[in-house]
């Protein structure tokens, strides 16, 4: 058991929490859900007790519980480690583990001459695979999972699902990904910056995760229905108040002073006018409701001809150093077609997609844009925000492009700031503002959505789904490919097999 009293988190005197109160029992899956930078990773750091950049208030207790963490990435030193000395503290700690390694590496589809390998020779999926495979050697009491599905593929995506709804033990988690949470979420956690950012709200229900997402509409449009019902009977009655003060201050201005009796009776009947539009203005209506506002965006005078050629591929051996992972790869690729390419981790998915990139990149018949798996790969040639979005643009564009990334929830400090103070959330709608500028009509799509909220997924998909040109694409995200995708492929041994019906 795990829990919290009266925790308030703050940045620079921006809270992120106020007063949260949360007991997490055992069988508790509890998602944290909300817009990025709203705190749900420095939520987790900060009950670990290693946020470092924020004030806290408020008591935190463990019952004696050791909690396991899952972070977003590995840190530096551990990269050139081998799996086994990242898994294991020394010998005496790999026999006394042994017997559930095997059984954990089977789980989780990876073999065991992955121990050998060194971590930054993994792909992104089997980075999160051996993290996992830590904490359950480690059997903690509870888990802290900062977005487990990251690069996951499908098949351990599902296996996550069923080990999250299988144990007992309590999780507290952050994902994007909104497959995983309506199937496993018992109770929801939802953290919000409201007032244009200047405060904060938090609302805690034991609930699934798809119950409340419908009732918080359904709730937010009634309150907002009832709101403007009361405000427009409000303003009828008002209106009517100020025509009659309006006709009695006529008459007293107009009255004959020869008749004292009828201006009392006109300075009576004025006073309690005046009475009633002092209560009025006093009277509470049903606020509308402020809430984080969704993103918006879209993509201008952008169309590809249906029949245009995009490209021909034919690759005999994808490799990685000297390790073949594929074979005889065809692909060939018409019009506005919405394609997506999934396969098991590490086998070459987003080498492959690189590889369609820089084959397009150069044409001068299409416009071209790329979002990479790691955002950084591009991102770590500029400084500045504004110097990636629009760096040799005049000030209408410059206008335009903040318009851009203020519809994407962009603060004004953001917009001027540095992009490596951004999260990977906002880096990645960062990246879509870039695309639209750019008017491209091919985008080559590296797990486009698997940063961004699901509260703000459902807009990403809508838009791309729309979309009149062509996408190449690489992606896990089970409601992405049911919703904009038309043409499935997955990548294996040898090569790439078209999926005719699919539907997760």
């Amino acid at each position: 058991m795990l829990e919290l009293k009266n925790l308030s988190i703050s940045i620079s005197g921006r809270y992120l929490v106020k007063n949260l109160n949360l007991v997490l029992n055992n069988g508790d899956k509890l998602a944290i859900i909300g817009e990025e930078g709203n705190g749900k990773s420095t939520l987790l750091k900060t009950i670990l007790g290693i946020c470092e950049y924020a004030e806290v208030s408020g008591s935190i207790n463990f019952k004696g519980n050791r909690i396991g963490y899952l972070e977003q990435s590995i840190n530096e030193e551990d990269l050139n480690k081998k799996v086994h000395d990242f898994l294991f503290i020394d010998e005496y700690d790999y026999y006394n583990k042994v017997n559930n390694l095997y059984k954990y590496l089977d789980l989780i589809h990876l073999s065991v001459e992955i121990l050998e390998q060194k971590i930054n020779t993994l792909s992104g999926g089997e980075k999160v695979k051996i993290k996992i495979l830590k904490l359950l050697l480690n059997e903690y009491d509870i888990l802290f999972l900062d977005e487990p599905t990251n690069d996951l593929d499908i098949e351990t995506l599902k296996w996550l699902e069923e080990f999250i709804n299988s144990t007992d033990k309590p999780i507290m988690y952050v994902s994007h990904d909104e497959t995983l949470l309506s199937n496993t979420a018992n109770v929801i956690l939802h953290l919000e910056q409201i007032m244009k950012k200047s405060d904060c709200r938090h609302t805690l229900l034991k609930i699934d995760y798809s119950t409340y997402a419908a009732q918080r509409i359904k709730k937010l449009e009634h309150q907002a229905q009832i709101a403007k019902s009361e405000k427009r009977e409000f303003n009828k009655h008002l209106e009517k108040l100020q025509r009659i003060m309006q006709k009695v201050e006529y008459q007293q201005n107009t009255i004959s002073r020869a008749n004292p009796h009828g201006a009392k009776l006109l300075k009576k009947k004025m006073h309690s006018l005046k009475s009633q539009e002092r209560k009025m203005e006093n009277t509470l209506l049903t606020e509308i409701p402020d809430v984080e506002e969704s993103i918006n965006f879209f993509f201008e005078d952008v169309s590809i001809p249906k029949y245009k050629n995009i490209i021909n591929l034919n690759i005999e051996q994808l490799k990685v150093s000297d390790k073949i992972l594929s074979n005889n790869i065809r692909l060939d690729v018409i019009g506005n077609t919405h394609l997506c390419i999934i396969g098991k981790n590490g086998i070459g998915k987003s080498i492959l997609i690189k590889i369609i990139y820089n084959e397009l990149k150069d044409r001068t018949d299409i416009k071209v844009g790329y979002m990479p798996q790691t955002y950084d790969d591009i991102l770590n040639k500029y400084e500045y925000v504004l110097d990636f979005i629009s760096p040799y643009s005049n000030k209408e564009e410059i206008t335009k492009a903040r318009m851009l990334l203020g519809n994407m929830k962009f603060t004004q400090e953001e917009m001027i700031g540095k992009i490596k103070d951004l999260s990977n959330g906002t880096k990645a709608k960062l990246f879509l503002v870039k695309l639209v500028i750019d008017k491209c009509n091919v985008l080559i799509l590296d797990e486009p959505t698997r940063n961004v909220s699901p509260l703000s997924n459902p807009v990403i998909r809508k838009v791309l789904s729309k979309y009149n040109g062509t996408i190449i694409s690489v992606s896990h995200d089970r409601k992405y490919i049911n919703e904009v995708i038309d043409n499935l492929y997955i990548l294996t041994e040898n090569g790439l097999i078209k999926i005719l019906n699919h539907n997760y």
